[in-house]
């Protein structure tokens, strides 16, 4: 396997992969005993036929309550000064793509930072978005495909308040699979994107920040600038939001990219000391595109990779 750089050690890896069988498990087997209870009685009660029935009008109606709030989020329009700003960044994005490197972190030379979220959209996307924008602040969202069925009607609110990118269809770990199952993993959640966002999408970070030879080939041919970050803020690792803030506020530097995920509740929490500390600082955090356009890294930074933005440090704890 082929890591970029020094900045996601494969103990980090490992760590990511053991914290989601974790999680998954613990989901399972909290509900699992109460849901197979409720389970056998509803369907002694009303059979398998309208036990499916319900689950299947379930489900719907949750898809349509997180729709319709996606809908109603009210949040600002887009102003023509960071459209321009957008659209030079989205150039710029196409231009470093062609380099097949990894991106770390920004130039160094201005006053803004990148907060990018990853695995949404999720049940806390809605209180990112709504305190984004009540900072006047931006951010990168970066979607994984399968979870719009779920939390539909996000995608176009969250270009309002920055800019998207590809984590794969179903968050799978890119290093392990063979190349048509990498192309399958990104071209469908890339033309999903799209299609629900009505925008191109020219911006991909692997899931677990796993990496390989054949990943960094097929997302070049697909002409997309592969994401890393300057500091893993640890909340997918189990930091509590103390922690999440410590790790982020450590790392609040000109140029840096900060990774969160926005399904967690500690992240949200955390946003809300962290949004203010980017103002004391006189920092503002923006999507990517406007990073690059207001403050690109030079090739030879790009070429250096990691080694050019800094060390990772993360401090995980119980959430």
């Amino acid at each position: 396997m082929l890591l970029a750089g020094d900045m996601v050690s494969p103990e980090h890896i490992s760590a990511w992969r053991v914290a989601g069988r974790r999680r998954r498990r613990r989901r399972w087997g909290l509900g699992g005993g109460a849901a197979l209870l409720a389970g056998v009685l509803l369907v002694l009660l009303l059979g398998g036929g309208g036990l499916a029935a319900r689950h299947s009008h379930a489900a719907m109606l949750s898809r349509r309550r997180h729709r319709v709030a996606a809908v109603h989020l009210r949040l600002p329009p887009v102003s023509l000064r960071v459209a321009a700003l957008v659209a030079r960044g989205n150039t710029r994005i196409r231009q470093l793509a062609a380099l097949g490197k990894p991106l770390f972190c920004g130039g160094h030379r201005g006053h803004a930072v990148a907060f990018t979220f990853d695995d949404g959209p999720g049940p806390y996307t809605h209180l990112a978005l709504r305190k984004l924008a009540a900072a006047h602040e931006r951010a990168t969202f970066f979607v994984v495909g399968q979870s719009t069925r779920y939390y539909p009607g996000y995608l176009r609110p969250e270009l309002r308040v920055g800019a998207l990118g590809d984590h794969t269809y179903s968050h799978a770990d890119l290093a392990v699979l063979p190349r048509s199952e990498v192309v399958s993993q990104i071209k469908r959640a890339r033309t999903l994107i799209a299609r629900q966002s009505g925008q191109p999408v020219d911006l991909f970070r692997p899931p677990y920040g796993a990496l390989s030879p054949t990943v960094l080939s097929v997302v070049r041919r697909l002409g997309l600038l592969t994401v890393m970050w300057t500091q893993d803020s640890g909340d997918s690792l189990g930091a509590n939001h103390g922690q999440i803030i410590r790790n982020v506020e450590r790392a609040l530097r000109p140029g840096a990219i900060i990774l969160m995920h926005e399904n967690r509740g500690q992240t949200i929490r955390a946003l809300t000391t962290l949004l203010p500390v980017l103002h004391r600082r006189h920092l503002r955090s923006v999507s990517l595109p406007e990073l690059l356009a207001t403050d690109p890294p030079s090739v030879a930074q790009i070429r250096r990779g990691a080694a050019a933005c800094g060390r990772v440090r993360i401090s995980a704890g119980s959430s």
